[in-house]
């Protein structure tokens, strides 16, 4: 199944993440963690990655696929619940801004041929 990002939510949990089809709620595809086990930490940082943390081992996933795309132990930093932050707008801010200029697009054409 081929989805867009403003179609699923994410959900993770017991080293597991599954994006769902927000309007119907089926999987859409499911990831588990290789290593650690336990409370998953997700950021969506842009169309094409999906930051995933369990139990510090941190991992990047193509948020359209569940494929994972890299893996870093971040040996030596310690185990347990990660904070996760990037800078930057995030995918919804994409969306709102792509809509915002198709719309004054269609507003610029509708006023020129008037």
């Amino acid at each position: 199944m081929t989805v867009t990002l403003d179609q699923v939510v994410f959900v993770g949990f017991n080293k597991r993440v599954v994006a769902l089809d927000q309007n119907t709620g089926e999987v859409v595809w499911d990831w588990t963690c290789p290593t650690g086990s336990g409370y998953v930490s997700l950021l969506l940082t842009d169309d094409r990655h999906l930051i995933v943390s369990v139990s510090g081992y941190t991992y990047c996933l193509d948020p359209t696929t569940g494929e994972q795309m890299w893996f870093n132990e971040l040996k030596g930093y310690g185990v347990g619940v990660a904070s996760l932050a990037a800078w930057g707008m995030s995918s919804a801010s994409h969306l709102s801004i792509a809509a915002a200029e198709e719309a004054a697009a269609a507003a610029a054409a509708s006023s020129a041929g008037t």
